[in-house]
């Protein structure tokens, strides 16, 4: 939705209102609808935003599971619908651990993207292929990754210093 004919309406009528009490005050009401079109426009968003929010009140007490929110793109607003499902999504069923039911993929990721994985597989001292399964398991079933302590040399640091070497008693 295009704010600008809203805003030019009134600078017209601003301009309009002033015409009659002479040049100068035309041209001070000009500067003054200038300096407060970004205030207008910001009033006319919140009206715009509050309008939005009534909306979304009727349609949840109708019983349409939607709501309806205000956008900025640019300088446009945009009034969104947004259809809430009624029944929450079941998850998907875990996948399952029969090692004879793997299937093969190719992934291909950006060469930044495949170095970060790389690494943090390194950090738990697994695989990049156990990591990737761990990571869409979580990912699809929306479960918290588990928590696994890196085994990096410089997370082994913070800890301590690890000793090794020969002792004789």
């Amino acid at each position: 939705m295009d704010l600008t004919p809203y805003l030019e309406t009134l600078r017209r009528e601003l301009e309009a209102a002033a015409a009659p009490a002479g040049e100068d005050a035309q041209r001070t009401a000009e500067l003054l609808s200038s300096s407060l079109e970004s205030s207008l426009r910001l009033a006319l968003l919140e009206a715009l935003s509050d309008a939005a929010a009534e909306i979304t009140g009727k349609l949840d007490r109708n019983g349409n599971p939607a709501t309806v929110d205000v956008r900025m793109r640019a300088r446009q607003a945009e009034l969104v619908v947004t259809e809430t499902p009624s029944d929450p999504p079941q998850p998907p069923p875990n996948p399952p651990s029969d090692a004879s039911d793997v299937a093969r993929i190719t992934l291909r990721l950006p060469e930044s993207l495949k170095e970060s994985v790389e690494e943090a597989a390194a950090e738990e001292s697994i695989s990049v292929n156990a990591w990737l399964v761990r990571a869409v398991n979580t990912a699809v079933n929306d479960e918290p990754p588990p928590h696994t302590p890196p085994r990096s040399g410089a997370a082994r640091a913070r800890f301590g210093k690890r000793v090794t070497g020969f002792a004789q008693a």
